[in-house]
């Protein structure tokens, strides 16, 4: 029996195995970096080991340091969650040879899958469809995928559509995979252009493979996951069955044990599927089989490492679930990082299954934490489940728009866009689907919006007033002209103090605070709820206001500029805090628009600084190795004239 677990991993996955320890009885151990030390999975933990350093290669991919970690506290097992070392067949080996039980599947089942190659090869053997590329493709094999062997979530695929790209995108491929993953190895394949991705789980002991349902992965940005759902919609009943025998008999074929899952592509167009890969570990969508099926993969895969015989039981399904991956980035896919000041999410549940139909909410962060640019950008995982899909569809928009988050630029109303977007509620999504679309135009601020956000700033400067603060605010004997507050991209708003608060044309003003107002336009009451983030005087001020149907960042103009804080015409500046991974020219080089001067890697993802226009390259402010804010310049290329 498994006395203390120490979870190999950090955040929200972390937070996810510690709710089951804790109602199976079982004792915690955290490990967790310098960043990382202030998060509520370390917190919650009945124990913690510093792993120094920041960057995952000096902390949760250093094996050594995890299992000195686990003898050294105490533990008697380890649970690897997701990503970093959880599909590493050499940690499993090294977990085991020092006398701990290792919460996953054996060393062998893990190196077969762990090489993609080499795990196609064996689908093969079993009779699985499986995708594969010329060894010298041709125009006519294009598209082409480049996929890391050891890679998930994205990290280390590149779609290839000109043979001329082919060896730079390989290139840039191995080295995503091998910052992600420390194993550079990469492969092609067919790039299927309206396929599905849909996947199955599997649940595996001595006694027993089950195969216990399906689900849709198919809304994808970047080739990462960002809406799953159970089960696969419009999946072909034979279809279905056919995919699950094929995952159950992949599973025996290797021997596997515990919970892992068999990933599929699937062509609407003529109802056949390919196998993608085996994930040997629990995925970051293994919520919506919890809560459509009876179980909860956690303690399964606990039970099976403890008792590898464990008689596993067939799992019947009710309703259907879906969960969106809230991400802290812009509408342009950029991660973001900073202090979460307002993290206020909906729910009826934490980490562990519903008993009945709601919304559960998975989170590594809480109000006050700070999301750093060292790890992947996810900040929590929102369900829905309920007896039909259009319910749960209902039920998940509801609970992101009631969401109330302060302080870091988040995907939250873009969620709530795909949820809504005709193409996803008929379940007719592919794989290219959010990519390919045209870009939704961004979320209106109304007037109201932009007079609750005028307003709030005006509070927080009356109530930081040292003298004479009986008097209103911006109160006048004699009124020449309105106060003006103006937010960047927006007309100024216009308004007046009186002795008895504020007044705006159009608009009565029931109540204001620094952190609401209550309005009434035609005759309707609007509540908005906001966050100023600066209260330094002078300073531009960001103003997070939450109204009933969008949340609107506000970035307010200073009265007065500082020269010195304007910057050169052809200035490249960091899109988010990063590291400076490679530098493509030199100062003085000619460059095309379009070209590479650098390339900036943030939250495990690297990201290209291109040349704004053709011209020179006057400055290089960086070299590799730099560590970059956001904002800051990097190089200039002066335009050709």
């Amino acid at each position: 029996m498994i006395r203390r677990l120490l979870v190999a991993n950090r955040g929200e996955i972390a937070r996810r195995v510690f709710a089951t320890c804790r109602r199976l009885g079982i004792e915690t151990v955290a490990v967790h970096s310098d960043a990382d030390a202030g998060l509520p999975f370390v917190a919650e933990a009945d124990r913690a080991v510093r792993l120094a350093g920041n960057a995952p290669a000096d902390t949760y991919l250093r094996a050594d340091l995890v299992i000195e970690a686990a003898l050294r506290s105490g533990a008697d097992a380890i649970h690897p969650g997701y990503g970093f070392l959880s599909e590493n067949a050499a940690f499993a080996r090294a977990v085991i040879d020092a006398g701990l039980t290792w919460v996953g599947p054996p060393p062998e089942a893990i190196e077969a899958m762990g090489d993609k190659v080499r795990a196609k090869e064996i689908a093969a053997a079993a009779g699985v469809p499986v995708l594969s590329a010329p060894a010298h493709p041709t125009e006519s094999d294009l598209p082409l995928l480049v996929k890391a062997s050891a890679g998930g979530g994205g990290r280390g695929m590149r779609v290839v559509r000109s043979l001329d790209r082919l060896d730079a995108e390989i290139e840039a491929a191995r080295a995503e995979a091998e910052s992600a993953f420390g194993d550079g190895t990469v492969f092609v394949e067919p790039y299927v252009e309206a396929g599905r991705h849909v996947e199955v789980q599997i649940v595996s002991s001595a006694a027993r493979t089950i195969a216990i349902g399906t689900r849709d992965c198919s809304v994808q940005r970047r080739h990462q996951k960002v809406v799953e759902e159970a089960p696969a919609p419009g999946l072909p009943a034979a279809t279905e069955a056919a995919m699950c025998e094929a995952a159950e008999r992949l599973a025996s074929d290797i021997d596997y044990r515990g919970a892992g899952t068999v990933e599929f592509l699937y062509d609407p167009a003529t109802d056949r599927y390919f196998f993608l890969e085996m994930n040997t570990r629990l995925q970051v969508e293994h919520p919506v089989t919890e809560l459509t099926h009876d179980g909860e993969l956690v303690e399964t895969q606990i039970a099976v490492a403890e008792h590898p015989g464990f008689d596993l039981t067939p799992r019947p399904r009710t309703g259907h679930a879906i969960e969106v991956r809230l991400y802290a980035e812009d509408a342009a896919y950029v991660p973001q990082s900073g202090r979460l000041v307002t993290f206020d999410l909906p729910s009826d549940a934490e980490f562990l299954p519903l008993a009945e139909f709601g919304v559960r909410v998975d989170s590594g962060f809480g109000p006050g934490d700070e999301v750093s640019t060292f790890y992947d950008a996810m900040l929590a995982k929102v369900m829905a489940w309920a007896p039909t899909r259009e319910q749960a569809i209902r039920m998940l928009v509801a609970a992101l728009r009631r969401a109330r988050i302060h302080g870091v630029t988040t995907n939250r109303d873009q969620l709530v866009e795909i949820l809504t977007d005709p193409v996803f509620v008929a379940g007719e999504m592919t794989t290219t689907w959010l990519e390919s679309r045209p870009a939704p135009e961004p979320p209106e601020i109304d007037r109201t919006t932009l007079v609750a956000g005028a307003l709030m700033v005006a509070a927080a400067d009356a109530e930081r007033r040292t003298v004479q603060q009986g008097v209103p605010a911006a109160w006048r004997n004699v009124v020449s002209q309105p106060q003006r507050t103006t937010f960047e991209g927006h007309d100024p708003v216009e308004w007046w103090g009186s002795r008895d608060g504020f007044v705006v044309d159009r608009v009565t003003v029931l109540e204001v605070s620094t952190t609401h107002a209550r309005l009434e336009v035609d005759g309707v009451v609007t509540e908005a709820r906001g966050h100023i983030s600066s209260e330094r005087p002078g300073s531009p001020r960001e103003v997070w206001v939450d109204g009933p149907r969008v949340s609107a960042r506000l970035r307010e103009v200073p009265r007065f500029t500082d020269p010195a804080d304007a910057v050169a015409s052809g200035s490249l500046l960091a899109p988010m805090p990063g590291t400076v991974v490679a530098v493509k020219v030199e100062a003085g080089a000619e460059v095309a628009a379009g070209d590479v001067v650098l390339v900036l890697e943030a939250m495990k993802m690297q990201h290209t600084v291109t040349a704004p226009h053709d011209g020179t390259v006057a400055e290089i402010n960086v070299e590799p190795g730099s560590q970059v804010a956001s904002g800051e310049v990097l190089a200039v290329v002066e335009e050709t004239a």
